[in-house]
């Protein structure tokens, strides 16, 4: 195990630790001394307004941004130094904001692509995880030759989220899933999260839907100009009057 270059020398305590990390853009210091915990099987979001520091955050977790100072661990080991796709082959599997999809291609051929990097032992395995994907989001078993770029905005979330579970995550990280849909899709999209949820998929949502994301999760955070000011439970934090004044709009 890599020795923490934060200084502690504590074992990690979940599936999933960031542990004081700070991370820069050039001179502007995006992230101060950020740390949270995701234990197996949770569902713990991040929460914060735009600009807040939620996806520098997800992108420091997936090794797509380096770190200042502070440590990223997971199932016990120092990760920090990680590069990006490895971290992917050991399970850390991210949604990414604004879905990615790969617009030429058919939703069959999306899916397919998120196991790219985390093959899988047998073709029995790999149909029956397509089968359940396919079970799990009905919409895109109707669109299986459609290709991405012709589906909806919630559509193309569901197949950046499959697509993701493809890639049989120990800990998937979805980033803004609710982002640009209508109401009513977002109610549907956050539905399928709590299901996957309790099917054992440990997940670290980031978003600023208030409402939909603490009342699914276990835990959450709130992040705010790049420093974690509250921690809790999510159901204890939707019932607190600033948390409410200040995501829900009520006083």
């Amino acid at each position: 195990m890599m020795k923490s270059n934060n200084g502690s020398g504590e074992e990690p305590r979940g599936l999933l630790e960031v542990r004081d990390i700070v991370v820069h853009y050039g001179r502007i210091e995006a992230l101060h001394s950020v740390s949270l915990l995701v234990r197996e099987g949770e569902l713990v979001t991040l929460l914060g307004s735009n600009g807040a520091g939620k996806t520098t955050t997800m992108r420091a977790i997936s090794g797509l941004r380096p770190l200042t100072r502070g440590s990223v661990w997971f199932e016990g080991r120092e990760i920090s130094c990680m590069k990006a796709h490895v971290r992917v082959a050991e399970g850390i599997i991210q949604a990414p904001e604004g879905r990615g999809v790969f617009p030429g291609m058919t939703v069959t051929e999306n899916l397919e692509m998120g196991c790219y990097g985390r093959k899988f032992p047998t073709k029995a395995e790999h149909r029956e995880k397509l089968d359940w994907i396919f079970d799990t989001f009905p919409r895109l078993a109707e669109r299986r030759s459609q290709v991405g770029g012709t589906l909806s905005g919630g559509e193309q979330q569901m197949l950046s989220i499959g697509r993701a579970l493809m890639a049989r995550p120990r800990v998937l990280l979805l980033d803004e899933p609710s982002m640009g849909l209508a109401p009513m899709v977002i109610q549907q999209i956050f539905g399928i999260i709590a299901d996957i949820n309790s099917q054992g998929t440990t997940i670290l949502l980031v978003e600023q839907n208030a409402q939909q994301a603490l009342s699914r999760s276990d835990r959450a955070y709130i992040l705010e100009t790049g420093t974690i000011t509250r921690e809790g439970p999510a159901r204890e934090l939707l019932n607190d009057d600033s948390i409410r004044a200040a995501y829900l709009g009520v006083a």
